[in-house]
Order: structure tokens, then sequence, then C-alpha cells
């Protein structure tokens, strides 16, 4: 079973997230909405799926991350969630809440080694593999 299969996002803390979004579009020309950029992009081993990337400046005070005190958060794309999550509480990962499901795929969190919190995607729709 293949268990990441890329990265779905990177979110950090900004001290201004509007600013931060301003910066980036004018230096790097990454044109943001109030999420953030969207990157598309077609995965390799199947060309035709269209995949995306998030990329997000959050708040400074998001509690997002918790309970991480790290300035970022991953998001690991993944194939089986479920299947995935089983054997994490094998290997004793720690587990963040409950796993959630959304329109675009389900999600749960974990703390990895050094204390930061990754988030696991698994989309829903193909087209977002």
């Amino acid at each position: 079973m293949k268990k990441v299969t890329g990265i779905g996002g990177v979110f950090f803390k900004s001290q201004d997230p509007k600013k931060s979004k301003e910066w980036y579009e004018k230096n790097l020309g990454i044109i943001s909405d109030k999420y953030g950029h969207t990157f598309n992009w077609r995965d390799n081993e199947d060309p035709e799926a269209e995949c995306i990337t998030q990329w997000s400046p959050m708040e400074q005070d998001t509690d997002y991350y918790k309970p991480s005190e790290s300035e970022f958060m991953i998001n690991y794309r993944v194939e089986n969630l479920d299947l995935l999550l089983n054997e994490l509480r094998k290997s004793r990962v720690e587990i963040v809440g409950e796993p959630q499901e959304f329109e675009y795929g389900k999600f749960t969190w974990i703390i990895d080694l050094d204390g930061r919190k990754v988030e696991l995607w698994e989309p829903k729709d193909k087209a977002l593999l």
C-alpha cells in the first residue's frame, strides 16, 4: 500500500497573512485568494489525474496547529486514510482528534517525532488525487 502520495499543502503562521500574500504575489508571483493559493499539477503515474497542493499563510494566533507550537504544518496526501490510521495506531503514533470528512476528502492529524502536527488528507475525488 502506498502511504503518502504527495504534499497536499503547506500552512504557516504569519504576523499579517494579507501582507504576506501581497509580498509573495509581488515578489514571487503567487496570486492568492482568502485561503492562499492552490497549485494545480498532474500525477506522474496517472497524467490524466489533476492534483492540487494548497499554500496558505495563516494568522499567527491560529490554534489549527495545536497541540503543536510549530510555526508551520504540512499536509500530506495519502491513498487510504483508514488503513494508514490502523497502521499508525499499531505503531503508537499520537493521533490528534477524530478523523473528519468533507466533500473534498477525509482528514486526520498526527504528531510527528519532533512534536509537529501533521495533517493527512485522502482526496475524495480522483481529480484531486
